[in-house]
């Protein structure tokens, strides 16, 4: 396969894991219930998301899986603090929607990663 077209794949999977993951995980989020008030609780959770799916989905394309197992250690052990610190009803709706959302962030990120393998396979 040329390497155009094994970049053009790879720049399409990020794009849509990127992209199009913010909404998915926007609408899953939307299902467990509104924004928490948390008082500063998960801030920057959206771009940390997009960071997450491109991490997953470019470890996946490059043939590299073990990469999830780094962005889950890294998130984990960076927002553990936040999430401890919350307290009360706000502290643990917190934790749902971080655990709702990473699920659907990286689950999102691991189908478009192994969609595109799967095209650029097929394109070989």
């Amino acid at each position: 396969m040329s390497v155009m077209v094994w970049i053009l794949v790879a720049v399409a999977s990020l794009g849509v894991s990127s992209g199009v993951g913010a909404w998915v995980v926007r609408a899953m989020l939307g299902r467990v219930g509104p924004d928490v008030d948390a008082h500063g609780l998960l801030r920057g959770g959206m771009w940390i998301g997009v960071l997450e799916r491109l991490a997953i989905t470019g470890g996946i394309l490059a043939g590299h899986p073990e990469a999830i197992a780094i962005v889950i250690a890294v998130k984990g052990l960076g927002r553990y603090p936040e999430l401890r610190g919350g307290t009360g009803d706000a502290g643990s709706k917190a934790a749902e929607r971080f655990i709702v959302g990473t699920l659907a962030s990286f689950l999102w990120a691991a189908l478009i990663g192994t969609i595109g393998v799967a095209i650029a396979g097929a394109l070989d």
